[in-house]
């Protein structure tokens, strides 16, 4: 008798936790409108209805039950957009929601819209407009990010600024021209010397010195070229010739060479190689009687560019690896406009 009964209760208790389960509302989506893009309507239906269906919000027609559904009926939904046709569509295959839209390119700008529709009374629950930058490489990441701002989901604020900031940090996302140049333009700023170097620098000039401070101002202009811009970081190489010690009334040019990566989701980057310099030696040390020669050093820099609208403000700190001659330290700034 006890174990009739708790098999009668054991029974009874599946039968209403299958009943407590609750049924996901039907939603069909048809075509999404596409002008200017290199995705037809039947495409950015099939990513809408993947995006919607990741949500687990509603039964999500199956795009072969909707092609099945559209040949049973035989529906002609080649231009059925506006609300009257859907409502038509949605009463005649019997789903509770149907959801349509388009994703437009005006301009620069991609304008994502989309509307869902309540069939069983006929009206529109919730409607979508968002705009994007002119990225149509990246039409999958727009629809889902506008399909869960429509149902209210979280989206990633990274992935946002990228898809809708003309002006955020460049990445493969709003700059998929991977070799693309975006900070080459004119740097100015200060040098340091220390050890040996700022000693001759400090020294009289019938010692061999040049009787002045140990410091120097600095102006040039940086070439660069990136040959990687992947996920958050690009790498890249830069050239910068410069002329040092004008304020001293002394000219002395170099080259540097960087390699190295930056950052796009904040601007931080580094880079490391060589600098190489024209300065006066005698005996193989620095003298401004001897004659002119090459010098070179090794350079680290670090920084961040900060911006400003289409402004980009670089701004890094660089020191020289310490050798016979001493070392350096330094600030660089810098200016462009995005391009």
């Amino acid at each position: 008798m006890k174990k009739s009964i708790c098999l009668i209760a054991l029974f009874l208790s599946l039968m209403n936790f299958g009943f407590a389960q609750k049924v996901k509302p039907t939603l069909t989506i048809l075509n999404i409108d596409s002008k200017g893009l290199p995705m037809d309507p039947s495409k950015l239906g099939n990513l809408t209805r993947i995006e919607v269906d990741k949500l687990d919000t509603f039964d999500v027609t199956d795009r072969y039950d909707v092609m099945y559904l559209i040949d049973k009926n035989k529906l002609n939904i080649t231009n059925c957009y506006g609300k009257m046709c859907l409502l038509e569509i949605g009463n005649t295959i019997k789903t509770n929601f149907m959801l349509s839209g388009s994703v437009e390119l005006y301009g620069q700008t991609i304008i994502a819209t989309f509307r869902l529709i309540n069939v069983t009374n006929g009206s529109v629950v919730k409607t979508s407009i968002e705009e994007y930058i002119d990225v149509p490489s990246e039409l999958q990441q727009i629809i889902a990010c506008s399909i869960k701002k429509m149902f209210g989901k979280p989206v990633n604020d990274d992935l946002w600024n990228k898809l809708t900031k003309r002006n955020d940090y460049e990445s493969a996302i709003n700059n998929p021209t991977k070799n693309k140049v975006n900070l080459s333009g004119p740097r100015f700023g200060y040098a340091f010397m220390f050890g040996k170097e700022a000693d001759v620098l400090s020294a009289s000039k019938e010692s061999g010195g040049y009787d002045t401070y140990p410091s120097a101002f600095q102006f040039g202009y940086q070439f660069e070229k990136q040959y990687l811009n992947e996920g958050n970081y690009q790498a890249l190489v830069e050239f910068i010739p410069m002329v040092t010690g004008v304020d001293h009334q002394m000219f002395i040019p170099s080259f540097t060479f960087l390699n190295g990566f930056r950052n796009n989701k904040g601007g931080w980057e580094i880079g490391i190689g060589p600098t190489f310099s024209i300065t006066k030696k005698n005996s193989g040390k620095i003298d401004s009687r001897g004659d002119a020669a090459f010098n070179s050093a090794l350079i680290i820099a670090f920084g961040r560019t900060l911006k400003s609208g289409k402004l980009n403000i670089p701004v890094n700190i660089w020191g020289c690896v310490p050798n016979s001659d001493g070392w350096r330290l330094g600030i660089s700034i810098g200016y462009n406009g995005k391009k």
